[in-house]
């Protein structure tokens, strides 16, 4: 009994060849060795019969062949009879462009898979986790950054090349930053950016900007309590709660409950008025080339070792519109100088606006002596250092005998001349401290 189920396939030439009898067809002499691993032609039938035949045969080996699993890192493939390693030199997909849906090739412009930048104040950080939210990043931020800790103060600044968006509000908490970096890049306006830009590395800048409550608006104030001039008007009004400034320059609260009354500083009133202390010029800054006269003027003072102090008015000509320096009449040595306040200058033509003085050799500080007599309100400026190619400046302001320290810039103009402009083409800015 013939237990073969294919009846007398394979069939055998007298020689025991098993491929002898095979239907392959004449290909010429230049077929020189047929592999012994291909499969059997199916038995030779009509060519409609044949065709059909292949059709269903490489159907069932479509759905029953099982999948392979590629192979492991330097392993030997075997294809058509010969080993081969598989190349180790393919670009490697980057982690940030497939969240973006994009794919690093070698030699391309890679700008798009460039990870964005946190920016704030003066940190950088190239952020790696795309799939954060704009808050999340927010939340991490806050024990470095406390003024980012309110959620609904802060508002993102998005800047891609001159691309600029903002994400704020329940946005921050749900848009991802990959996701929102992969919008811009597909938008119309970023590429239309990117084609005319030289710089095809610009980076995604995000910056968190804190936003005041309610600008130059206070909180209502309830009915339960009040802002009073003096404490017998808030004792007057039956509040509950008052708040009232004191002699000494602070602010108290007061509260009065049946078993007693508590008074203690404040420490917030979102009643009162945002208030810094500082300087607001209502005049323009003192030209660059009358402090330089100034300082020559001081500079002539330095006599060896009896180096001399001066002063010098700054008074504004409100009929000429500008600024004119005046040398009152003055005794002078090396550690002060005296001068006589009189009425030379009418008071109704010009303002008397700044005392400036010098201090020789020595360091551009206010004295015990300086704080003494600079009691009227106006501003006021020492010069030191004058032995040194840039002498020191300090300035700051009298508010009836009460100091406050101020950037020179905010009265007088800054050094610098013009420069050609061509010199800023020869500048480029690396925002993301790496290579731009």
């Amino acid at each position: 009994m013939n237990d073969n189920p294919f009846g007398s396939w394979p069939p055998s030439d007298s020689s025991g060849n098993l491929f002898g009898s095979s239907a392959f067809p004449d290909l010429g002499s230049e077929v020189t060795a047929t592999n012994p691993f291909d499969p059997p032609p199916a038995p030779s039938l009509d060519a409609g019969a044949a065709t059909q035949s292949s059709q269903v045969q490489s159907a069932q080996e479509t759905q029953t062949a099982p999948a392979t699993p590629p192979p492991a890192e330097g392993t030997q493939l075997q294809l058509d009879g010969m080993s081969q390693t598989p190349p180790t030199d393919q670009p490697v997909a980057n982690p940030l462009a497939a969240v973006m849906g994009l794919q690093a090739e070698p030699g391309a412009d890679n700008t798009y898979i460039l990870p964005p930048i946190f920016e704030h104040g003066s940190v950088t950080e190239d952020i790696t986790d795309l799939e954060q939210t704009f808050d999340q990043l927010r939340a991490a931020k806050a024990d470095d950054f406390p003024e980012l800790e309110d959620e609904k103060r802060v508002t993102w600044e998005i800047t891609y090349g001159k691309v600029r968006r903002s994400v704020y509000g329940s946005d921050a908490k749900k848009k991802k930053i990959g996701e929102f970096k992969a919008s811009i890049e597909k938008s119309k306006d970023f590429k239309d950016v990117l084609a005319k830009s030289k710089d095809k590395k610009t980076r995604c800048v995000l910056k968190p900007r804190v936003t005041a409550q309610s600008k130059g608006e206070r909180m209502p104030i309830p009915a339960y309590k009040g802002v009073f001039a003096d404490e017998e008007a808030a004792a007057a009004s039956g509040k509950v709660i008052t708040i009232v400034p004191g002699r000494d320059g602070r602010v108290y609260e007061t509260r009065r409950e049946t078993i007693g009354t508590f008074i203690t500083s404040a420490a917030h009133c979102p009643e009162l008025s945002d208030i810094r202390a500082g300087f607001i010029p209502a005049l323009p800054l003192v030209p660059q080339e009358l402090l330089l006269q100034i300082i020559a003027f001081f500079r002539t003072m330095l006599c060896g070792q009896d180096s001399l102090e001066a002063i010098v008015n700054v008074v504004w000509d409100k009929a000429q519109e500008q600024f004119c320096a005046w040398v009152p009449q003055q005794t002078v040595s090396h550690i002060r100088a005296d001068a006589t306040l009189t009425d030379e200058f009418s008071t109704d033509r010009y303002l008397h606006y700044m005392d400036i003085h010098s201090h020789n050799i020595m360091p551009a500080r206010f004295s015990e002596t300086d704080d003494r007599d600079e009691k009227a309100t106006r501003v006021y400026a020492v010069v030191g250092r004058l032995d040194r190619f840039m002498p020191q400046i300090s300035v700051r302001i009298s508010n009836g005998g009460k100091f406050l320290p101020i950037d020179p810039w905010l009265v007088f103009e800054p050094f610098g001349a013009d420069f050609p402009a061509e010199w800023l083409d020869q500048v480029h800015y690396d925002t993301g401290g790496g290579a731009v």
